[in-house]
């Protein structure tokens, strides 16, 4: 690591669960991020400032205004362009040593490939249809990932609205869980799901049942 590592990530090499070791090991990581909005901003700038040495950002959709109330990785100058694009100048800008890639579609035929390339995976998105899509890359690919969405709005922000400060608080989240798992420290969500109320501040945690021995991606009928 160079002088210039060790002071950019000191407060995370104080921490014993890190360590000169832990911080080597982010920064040999790659993280993929799928959706560049609200959930996805959170992730991918503490990831970012965390030292992930790798990360992917996918994503289809330009920046819109309505977007900047929670999509705090754009600003207002970039209303316009690609999100990705967008997302990596400001990565860029807070951490130039962090390697990006950028992919501007993802579909059936390539999202194994991707997968393939990346130790965590980040379903940052809102529709069921990529969630199903990520759910299956990452069964398939033996990848661990961490899925989220905001309640009420999975179907549609514009149309139920969405505070943006409590899709900041499960992205955050996200990117805990991610780096956890690349550390291997602390006791990871696998097998829970966690609900957040931000109007009551009020997090459950729930035991999720054993898998479905006929699931079509994960049972033991699975070939």
């Amino acid at each position: 690591m160079t002088n210039e590592q060790l002071e950019r990530y000191s407060r995370n090499i104080l921490l014993k669960e890190v360590g000169i070791r832990g911080q080597q090991k982010l920064l040999s990581s790659k993280i993929l991020i799928i959706g560049a909005g609200g959930l996805s901003s959170a992730a991918t700038l503490y990831l970012v400032a965390a030292g992930v040495g790798t990360i992917g950002i996918a994503d289809k959709d330009k920046v819109e205004l309505s977007n900047l109330n929670r999509q705090i990785i754009h600003n207002t100058n970039r209303v316009g362009i690609l999100k990705t694009e967008s997302a990596k100048q400001t990565i860029k800008e807070l951490n130039p040593d962090i390697k990006i890639n950028i992919y501007n579609e993802i579909s059936s035929e390539n999202i194994s490939e991707i997968v393939s390339q990346y130790d965590f995976i980040i379903d940052a998105t809102d529709n069921f249809e990529t969630k199903f899509l990520i759910n299956d890359a990452c069964v398939k690919g033996k990848k661990a990932f961490s899925h989220a969405g905001i309640e009420e709005c999975v179907s549609s922000c514009a149309k139920d609205g969405v505070l943006g400060a409590a899709v900041g608080v499960i992205g955050t989240l996200q990117a805990t869980e991610a780096i956890k798992y690349i550390l291997d420290i602390g006791e990871l969500l696998t097998g829970h799901l966690l609900t957040y109320n931000a109007l009551t501040c009020e997090f459950r945690k729930i035991k999720l049942p054993p898998s479905n021995k006929d699931c079509p991606a994960c049972g033991k009928t699975n070939p």
